[in-house]
């Protein structure tokens, strides 16, 4: 067993997600408490073309273990190259594989949430990762199915533990839900009945509540917490404190969260890498946009988030959206 798992554990992993959680993000989730951090994924068949932006995607510290490097593809052996590099490049404490990515840039490839039409695929690609890398143990992460009609969970879990994988994520919708709706809790609750393997749950935890509520009523091994934790990072601390003592910690003032974000996005400027190698923020708007979100009066500087150009435009949206915040109290 993962020992991550092991003595009663129930790990609280910040779920991989494309161009949010970076390195820094990574760093800032860990130190409020997330236990198992996954890199955003990569295309294997870039990967073994060394592509050098990709493996700054896969980079991460020390401090950040156990970390795991999530790729994606539909071809075994390009699947199976690409993880023989990261293990011997980067010694992961695993290799995810991600077969629920909705995306269609993703799909189009055959990758990603496509390969749940496929399960016998799915397996040929699990199985030859597996055997790629003996000394690294490999997990996967996948969602219910392609549509309601084809909810395929429990088919794909008994297949990929079959093939060698020790640990299951399942994302609680759909590909064609994409995000909307609620989370099929009971589909995943019935897979994590029938293997052997840790399954970890993963949809709608947006409180240390919902983190009770999910352990009474199934038996997943661990949860994993996306989109909460992008605008909320202090989640993981909040459910931590809330298993140990029963109560919610005070939140982190506004201006705390603003001294956050910005101390984030200069240690991302910082990165020798794409776009970070100037100062012009443009392709940050969208993240401005996500850690915001949640926070009191988000909507009303929405607007001015998206014409931040330089550090200097950030400081002055927080300065007028804490002043504002401030002056209602």
């Amino acid at each position: 067993m993962l020992p991550w798992f092991q003595n009663g554990q129930f790990p609280l992993y910040l779920a991989p997600m494309a161009r949010f959680t970076d390195i820094i993000f990574r760093e800032f989730c860990k130190q409020q408490g997330a236990d198992v951090m996954v890199t955003e994924f990569v295309q294997a068949d870039a990967l073994t073309r060394e592509d050098p932006k990709l493996w700054e995607t896969v980079d991460f510290t020390e401090a950040q273990r156990p970390m795991g490097v999530q790729i994606f593809g539909s071809n075994p052996e390009s699947m199976a190259a690409a993880a023989r590099m990261l293990t011997e490049r980067l010694q992961p404490d695993f290799i995810d594989i991600n077969f629920g990515c909705p995306a269609d840039r993703v799909i189009c490839m055959d990758a990603g949430s496509s390969m749940l039409r496929n399960p016998k695929k799915l397996g040929q690609v699990t199985g030859a990762v597996v055997k790629a890398v003996p000394d690294t143990p490999v997990t996967v992460k996948i969602r219910t199915g392609w549509d309601d009609d084809t909810i395929v969970a429990k088919e794909v879990g008994h297949i990929v533990e079959g093939e060698g994988a020790q640990a299951l994520a399942i994302h609680g919708r759909t590909k064609v839900q994409g995000y909307r709706g609620d989370a099929n809790w009971p589909v995943i609750a019935e897979v994590a009945e029938e293997l052997t393997i840790p399954v970890i749950g993963n949809g709608n935890i947006s409180s240390a509540e919902d983190v009770i509520r999910i352990r009474e009523q199934t038996r997943c091994a661990g949860l994993m917490i996306g989109r909460a934790a992008l605008g909320y990072p202090w989640i993981f601390r909040d459910i931590k404190h809330y298993l140990k003592h029963g109560v919610v910690p005070e939140p982190p003032s506004i201006a705390e969260r603003w001294d956050t974000i910005i101390d984030y996005t200069r240690k991302i400027m910082a990165r020798p890498f794409r776009e970070q190698r100037h100062s012009d923020l443009r392709w940050m708007r969208p993240k401005f946009i996500a850690l915001t979100k949640g926070m009191e009066g988000s909507r009303r500087i929405r607007g001015a988030l998206g014409q931040v150009n330089q550090i200097e435009d950030l400081e002055r949206v927080a300065q007028m959206h804490i002043a504002r915040i401030e002056q209602s109290e």
